[in-house]
């Protein structure tokens, strides 16, 4: 019966409607006439219930109601069927008013409505019966689940769930940390208790998953509850974060594993388009390291915003194609905006810039893997800062309106080359920036989830390998933010800050690097160790965004924040090379030693620099040709 019901759904629906007018008029009848009402209204009343049932019957087509609108006995079908059902009850009304048929006015009123409460009794007891055998037919079948969030976003999947027969979970109940929710019931689930009960609840209800449907979580709740899920042996899925859903909604299929991301404690960056599309649209731009993580990422978003041409210059000929290949679907390198070329090389850079006449420069190149300078620091000065020297000279040569230097929170406080170097170049294009008076910007941010030589990929690697992870010390901790946050913030700082201002990202809190890599490895499902190997040369226990004499000022973005960087004339800085700085260092910060000379050298009249002539180290003169650079 009822699968005959369920393969004729319009015609059982019907029948069903056609039954309640007449059962609902036997009812009236008896209650208000004992049956026994008189001849000369039955005539009356019989003519009203034959309209009554055509009505329903073509409104109910016409609506669709009975040609799948809506589930039945759901929102949909419910409203329908109500506003059908009044409007028969108001247009007969008048007719037999009109024709003075001679139906008493209790049926003309009552009616109606009586048949409409059958017809939703019959619905919901139909959909309630429907759920109760999927639910006994899909026991088994979905992966016991229980519900952390009783909220907006638990409804949907609970609706979700019950509207798919072969979903990935069954809900085996919810919990939720409001207790004027306690007892609540979401569809057919129940609010078993709280948060503080997670483990008991799942193990005494059989869940195997324990689904966070929270989409504001904070990194430090799912940190607590994915510890909770681990120790216990369960698995811990989440939905996306809300601002990854449309409208607050979203589907099953969202619903994913925790990922180290989750974990960063970072608010999203929104980015300001029209800010940025208005300096970039219609401009010629160039991009120096674009065959690097930041730098392709940072070429792809650029190319978005419509400028006149994108310039993709890089050292590393196969990451240009790479880069070439995402963006124009050609592989071919035979146009000229992709540019084989070294920053160190002064007169080939020059040569480019002088031919593209560039309005807006970000500079991306750079070494930044800091064992490996340690051991050569020359070859980090020659890139890091001789080169970036080359880029702002050749950008002031050429009349370039904005240049976006490209830095790292080492800079801040620096104890190794990479800092020494990168801060170095900082106050260098701050001298530019007073020198030209134009919007010459650092932008400093700490490691980049992605990047080539990222955590994360040396993790992997080492997971792939069976382990174990190597991590420093067990406390190290780093900023953390991802490829597309730190391009957006490059783009950003190009829309304004103070020129030379070093523009630092609100980051939110500092990582553990071990929490990091024992999340990887329970993802991984595999028992993998976990090795400290010690802190490397100049390397910090903890990195951070400002030094000790600068106070972050509020930015022209929420999330940003400006530090003024002293301007440091750069053939000063040239002077001794490396290790005149890293000396320097040993008796007090760089920054501070070199900062008399900066200011003194800014207040003078200030000079265009010619190609740098310099020391490789306090010796002879180094002829800088050596290629080697790569995105930071």
């Amino acid at each position: 019966m009822l699968r005959l019901l369920r393969r004729h759904r319009t015609a059982g629906l019907i029948l069903w409607d056609v039954l309640c007018w007449v059962a609902a008029l036997g009812w009236l009848i008896l209650m208000r006439y004992d049956l026994a009402m008189p001849t000369k209204e039955w005539a009356g009343t019989l003519i009203y219930l034959a309209a009554a049932v055509c009505c329903q019957v073509i409104g109910g087509l016409g609506t669709q109601v009975y040609l799948g609108r809506g589930r039945v006995g759901s929102f949909t079908d419910v409203s329908w069927l109500g506003m059908t059902v009044a409007g028969i009850g108001v247009v007969l009304l008048a007719v037999a008013d009109l024709l003075r048929l001679g139906t008493p006015r209790g049926i003309l009123l009552g009616l109606p409505a009586l048949a409409l409460i059958m017809m939703l009794a019959g619905r919901c007891a139909w959909r309630s019966f429907s759920d109760f055998r999927r639910r006994r037919s899909d026991d088994g079948r979905g992966i016991p689940a229980l519900v952390y969030g009783a909220g907006e976003i638990g409804h949907q999947i609970a609706r979700q769930i019950g509207a798919t027969g072969d979903a990935k979970y069954s809900i085996v109940g919810f919990v939720d940390d409001d207790l004027s929710k306690r007892f609540r019931r979401v569809e057919s689930s129940r609010v078993l208790g709280t948060g503080a009960d997670l483990v008991a609840l799942a193990q005494k209800h059989g869940a195997r998953v324990v689904v966070v449907a929270i989409a504001r979580a904070t990194p430090t709740f799912l940190a607590r509850v994915s510890d909770e899920c681990k120790r216990a042996g369960l698995a811990l899925s989440v939905v996306p974060p809300f601002a990854e859903l449309i409208g607050g909604r979203f589907r099953l299929d969202q619903i994913r594993s925790l990922e180290v991301t989750d974990l960063l404690g970072r608010r999203p960056v929104a980015t300001d388009l029209t800010a940025i599309a208005g300096y970039i649209n219609g401009r010629v731009v160039l991009i120096t390291g674009a065959g690097g993580s930041i730098g392709s990422e940072l070429a792809r978003q650029v190319h978005r915003l419509v400028p006149t041409r994108v310039v993709l210059l890089d050292r590393d000929e196969s990451a240009l194609h790479a880069v070439a290949l995402t963006i124009s679907g050609s592989g071919l390198l035979h146009r000229d905006d992709t540019v084989l070329c070294d920053i160190r090389d002064y007169e080939a850079l020059s040569a480019v810039f002088q031919r593209e006449k560039p309005d807006v420069v970000f500079h991306a190149a750079a070494l930044k893997h800091l064992p490996l300078l340690e051991r050569f620091p020359d070859e980090g000065w020659k890139t890091n800062v001789l080169g970036t020297w080359n880029a702002l000279r050749c950008a002031a040569e050429a009349g370039v309106g904005r240049f976006v230097n490209i830095s790292t929170d080492k800079a801040a406080d620096p104890t190794s080359v990479l800092g020494l170097t990168k801060r170095v170049a900082e106050r260098i294009t701050a001298w530019y920036a007073k020198d030209l008076a134009a919007p010459y910007v650092s932008v400093r941010f700490g490691n980049v989830l992605g990047s080539r030589g990222s955590v994360l990929d040396t993790f992997r690697y080492q997971i792939a390998r069976g382990g174990p992870l190597m991590v420093t010390h067990p406390e190290v901790t780093r900023y953390f933010m991802t490829i597309p946050e730190a391009c957006e913030l490059v783009l950003q700082a190009g829309a304004g800050g103070n020129p030379g201002d070093a523009l630092v990202l609100d980051m939110g809190e500092p990582v553990k690097i071990v929490d990091v890599a024992r999340q990887m490895i329970a993802q991984s499902g595999r028992d993998i160790g976990i090795e400290f190997t010690g802190l490397r040369p100049g390397e910090k226990l903890h990195e951070a965004l400002f030094s000790v004499d600068e106070a972050g000022q509020p930015g022209h973005h929420p999330l940003v924040r400006r530090v003024a960087v002293p301007p440091l004339d750069p053939l000063e800085a040239a002077q001794g090379g490396i290790a005149r700085w890293r000396g320097e260092e040993s008796q007090a910060r760089p920054n501070s030693a070199a900062g008399d000379v900066g200011e003194e050298s800014a207040s003078s009249r200030p000079r265009k620099p010619k190609a740098p002539a310099v020391t490789s180290g306090g010796g002879a003169p180094a002829r800088i040709t050596v290629t080697a650079v790569a995105d930071l």
